[in-house]
């Protein structure tokens, strides 16, 4: 069932979108090569805790941790460790979710470890376009279908592949609500979008193919032939007036930049 926001509950959304998006920016501004994974993860929990929320990933299902932290051919799930320790011209995905008020807030994104190769780089440019043109496409009147046709189509005319296996979805007292909201698919096709509809848009694009699996932890997942996988997500109120991005800060607009820095996410 898709429960339907009313706006005073989707104003409620956004300290938990905020605090999200802050904790997200937070572990950005840290990545740098030496770094290990389990310091961005105890600074997120940090944040979020401090702030008087509860990181919304630790213990969902298992998950041992309050980000996931994908590098290079990880496409998601990747969980921090204290052995896992940045390189320069990695690419390091940070999914960062907060509870504040029994809301959920929930986004990512794919920052640059020292400089990027061109290759890694045109792949998180055309990923975070990917993420605009299917925030655009979140229209009452539009289907779930019109957003995955934007990513996709953007994607593909650029030479990459578009990740099957895992999907954006609802988000609202519950991480994981419906509907699913693939990142592929056909104009016109699956259910109306409609105002007071929350979902999370979470494009996950690869530079080679997109078939994956799911590493011996069984948490994270990464693509078939080792190519890079880039990762952007918001979670986005479906009004009236169009898309409302819920995962930035609370005064602010979000920011459209191609993504390395924290002030970019």
């Amino acid at each position: 069932m898709i429960i339907i926001k009313t706006p005073a509950e989707i104003e409620q959304m956004k300290p938990a979108g905020a605090l999200s998006k802050l904790a997200l920016r937070r572990v950005g501004a840290m990545i740098r090569p030496g770094v290990d994974t389990l310091e961005l993860d105890r600074v997120a929990e940090s944040i979020i805790r401090m702030h008087g929320g509860t990181p919304a990933f630790k213990g969902y299902g298992g998950f041992p941790a309050s980000i996931c932290c994908s590098v290079n051919s990880e496409i998601v799930h990747g969980i921090p460790s204290s052995s896992r320790v940045l390189q320069e011209g990695d690419i390091v995905s940070i999914d960062t979710g907060a509870v504040v008020n029994g809301w959920v807030g929930d986004n990512a994104w794919t920052f640059f470890c020292g400089t990027p190769s061109v290759a890694d780089k045109g792949l998180c440019e055309v990923t975070r376009d990917c993420l605009k043109a299917g925030i655009e496409a979140a229209v009452p009147g539009n289907r779930i279908g019109d957003i995955g046709h934007a990513v996709q189509s953007l994607a593909e005319a650029n030479g990459y592949s578009v990740v099957r296996d895992y999907v954006g979805h609802g988000v609202g007292r519950a991480m994981h609500e419906e509907p699913n909201v693939a990142n592929y698919g056909k104009k016109g096709r699956g259910v109306r979008l409609q105002a007071g509809m929350v979902i999370a848009i979470e494009p996950m694009i690869c530079l080679g193919g997109y078939e994956s699996h799911v590493m011996p932890n069984r948490w994270t997942v990464v693509t078939n032939d080792g190519g890079a996988a880039a990762h952007y997500e918001n979670t986005i109120a479906i009004t009236e007036d169009g898309p409302v991005i819920l995962t930035q800060d609370q005064d602010g607009p979000w920011c459209a930049m191609a993504g390395g820095t924290a002030e970019q996410a």
